[in-house]
């Protein structure tokens, strides 16, 4: 027997992704699945029908068809209530379910019986590197980040020595150096800027300088103490961060470009940069906030919008950074589920084990309940 795999087009507003390509089609169907593609799926990320019956699968005219026996669907987003209408009892859905803000889906999915699970809690393991939909999609997001603070900004970034003289090289400041911080710095320096960034993790210091950048930070011996033995950031006392409050406050104020990159899961983002240090920016500054759509690191940023405040800085709340290279974001991410698919299909059956670390930390529906222990009664 066959396993099913469906791919539908993304109803979330604003999506342009999709979690197929005709290259991993090909990939699906080689380890034994049937591949069904609604029609119109792949057209906003330069993928028409086309390409995908080429590769070898179906293309089903309406979401209903294309799930209509479907073992698997995979999404980019959360399905809408009529493809949970229309998924067999017991289908296994894979998606970035937005788990913690989107308790709404999480109840239809319980209640549609379905085995999903959430991309973002791909544990960051080893093993499943190849699978980290945050990581993917969060270097193309850091990228694109820095070209549409190029584009809002009405100068250019490198220096530039003319006969009518001399441009000056932008300022970048990049805050938080994840995987998305440390894209923008290469994005920013390859543009020309001058980058300069920061963090809370004293060993992205090296990271930040190889990529001939400035870390800021006040290295205190509780900053060079600040991490744990996991990795993971120490709470610093108030009196270090009241210091580095003011460093960073004294140094915003130079800079061309801010692009603020921190989100902490299942909480509100951080707040980075205030009101004050958005005043005291020079005129067609310009901050780009990668955490808009989780409420901010900056304040005043509006998710979708650019605001300009009254005193002449652009603060830019694009959701879905990644979206604007639907192409290559597609691609990335599809990669990511068909490594994942490699844990729920064997042998041209669906045979998930679910003592699987990597499947029990990403499980968040099952039976008909909501299963996920960070998630159950919430």
């Amino acid at each position: 027997m066959t396993v099913r795999v469906a791919v539908t087009q993304e109803r979330h507003a604003g999506e342009t992704r999709v979690a197929a390509t005709p290259e991993t089609v090909k990939k699906l169907i080689a380890t034994g699945c049937e591949v069904v593609v609604e029609s119109g799926a792949g057209l906003k990320a330069a993928y028409p029908d086309e390409q995908y019956q080429a590769a070898g699968a179906a293309i089903a005219q309406t979401a209903a068809e294309a799930l209509n026996g479907a073992d698997v669907l995979f999404k980019v987003r959360a399905p809408s209530p009529e493809e949970l209408e229309a998924l067999k009892p017991g289908a296994i859905v894979v998606a970035a379910l937005n788990p913690y803000q989107d308790k709404a889906t999480l109840a239809a999915l319980a209640q549609a019986k379905a085995s999903a699970f959430a991309m973002e809690f791909i544990p960051r393991i080893t093993r499943a590197q190849v699978m980290d939909m945050l990581s993917s999609q969060a270097n193309l997001a850091g990228y694109r980040a820095v070209i549409e603070a190029a584009e809002a900004y009405g100068r250019v970034f490198p220096m530039m020595m003319t006969a009518a003289g001399t441009v000056a090289a932008a300022r970048a400041f990049i805050m938080g150096v994840g995987v998305a911080g440390l894209q923008a710095i290469a994005t920013a320096r390859r543009l020309g800027a001058v980058v300069t960034a920061t963090d809370v993790r004293p060993a992205t210091k090296e990271q930040v300088e190889s990529l001939g950048a400035k870390f800021l930070a006040v290295e205190d011996d509780e900053f060079k103490n600040a991490q744990t033995a996991g990795g993971y950031a120490k709470e610093m006392s108030d009196a270090y961060k009241a210091k580095q409050a003011a460093l960073v406050a004294e140094h915003i104020k130079k800079q061309d470009i801010v692009i603020t990159t921190a989100l902490i899961p299942g909480r509100p983002a951080p707040r980075l940069v205030t009101a004050e240090q958005v005043a005291s920016m020079r005129p067609g500054s310009v901050i780009i906030d990668l955490a808009v759509e989780q409420g901010g690191n900056v304040e005043g940023a509006k998710a979708g919008e650019t605001v300009e405040t009254a005193n002449g800085v652009k603060i830019v709340g694009i959701a879905n950074l990644a979206g604007r290279v639907a192409t290559d974001a597609s691609a990335l991410y599809a990669r990511n589920l068909v490594a994942f698919a490699t844990l729920l299909v064997k042998d041209g059956a669906v045979t998930p084990d679910f003592e699987d670390e990597i499947l029990k930390a990403a499980l968040v529906t099952h039976g008909g309940e909501i299963v996920h222990p960070q998630l159950k009664g919430g």
